[in-house]
C-alpha cells in the first residue's frame, strides 16, 4: 500500500510518502507561509524527487484535527481534491495522536500540547500500554492549569511536545519538578507527516479510509469568527 501523508493542522506545514512499512521521503516545513502556498507545491516536489505518478497512490492520510482552523481547512481541501481526483479514500488522523507518536515506545506519559491562545491548550494524553500506543486522555481544549492537575494525579513522569509548551514553559517549570517531567527534543517537537504516515498506514489495513464526500475535520471548537459573531449577538440581545 502507498500512501500520502499530509498535515497542516498548525504552522507546520509536513508531507511525506510511505509503503508498506517503509518511510520513502518527508518534507516538512516549520515557517510562517500559508499552507495555500506550500501544501500543493511540496506534494509536487516530493512526486519529482522520487519520481512517483500519484496515480500510485492508494490513501491519502491526514491530520484531522484539532488545530488551526485555516490550516485544517486548506489541508482537507487539499486532500479531498487529490481523493476526489485519484478515487482513492481518505484516512484521517487525529493530530494530537500523530504528535505523541513522534516519541515513539517509552514507560513515560506522553503529552502532546498545541497552543489553542487565552492560556488554553489541545492535549491529550498517551501511554504505551503493553507495547501498544494507548490514548487515556481523549483530544480536549482546556486551561493549561487542568492538564497539569490531571497528570499530577496520575504521579508519572510526563514528556510534554508540541508548540503549546514554549508559550508555557515557564509554568512548566513552576508546577513541576525537574525530575516529574521531560522536553521533547527540537526533532520529535513539531508536527509531523511520517507519523500521520505511520498511523495512517495502520489505520488503512483496518480499513479506517472513508470517502472525501464523507470526510470532515474535527475542531474542538468554534471560530474565532464564530465565537465574535455569538458574543456581538448575545451584546444586542
Amino acid at each position: 500500500m502507498k500512501l500520502l501523508a499530509i498535515e497542516s493542522s498548525a504552522i507546520v506545514a509536513s508531507i511525506a510518502i510511505a509503503e508498506d512499512d517503509r518511510l520513502i521521503c518527508e518534507y516538512t516545513s516549520n515557517h510562517k507561509k500559508t499552507h495555500s502556498q506550500t501544501l500543493m507545491p511540496m506534494i509536487e516536489a516530493v512526486s519529482q524527487l522520487i519520481e512517483l505518478d500519484l496515480k500510485e497512490l492508494d490513501a491519502i492520510a491526514i491530520a484531522n484535527g484539532p488545530g488551526s482552523f485555516t490550516g485544517l481547512r486548506i489541508g482537507v481541501a487539499t486532500a479531498k481534491g487529490l481523493a476526489h481526483a485519484l478515487d482513492i479514500p481518505i484516512v484521517p488522523v487525529g493530530t494530537l495522536d500523530a504528535l505523541a507518536y513522534n516519541m515513539g515506545p517509552t514507560d513515560q506519559l506522553i503529552c502532546p500540547m498545541m497552543d489553542a491562545r487565552r492560556n488554553q491548550v489541545y492535549t491529550a494524553l498517551y501511554k504505551y500500554e503493553h507495547h501498544q500506543f494507548t490514548q487515556i486522555l481523549p483530544s480536549t481544549v482546556v486551561p493549561i492549569e487542568t492538564i497539569f492537575n490531571t497528570i499530577k494525579d496520575r504521579q508519572e513522569q510526563v514528556i510534554f511536545l508540541g508548540d503549546g509548551v514554549a508559550p508555557h514553559i515557564e509554568k512548566i517549570q513552576n508546577n513541576f519538578a525537574k525530575e516529574e517531567y521531560v522536553l521533547a527534543p527540537l526533532n520529535n517537537n513539531i508536527q509531523r507527516a511520517a507519523s500521520v504516515a505511520a498511523l495512517g498506514m495502520n489505520y488503512a489495513k483496518e480499513g479506517k479510509g472513508e470517502s472525501y464526500m464523507h470526510f470532515a475535520p474535527i475542531y474542538l471548537r468554534k471560530s474565532q469568527a464564530e465565537r465574535e459573531y455569538e458574543r456581538k449577538q448575545h451584546s444586542c440581545t
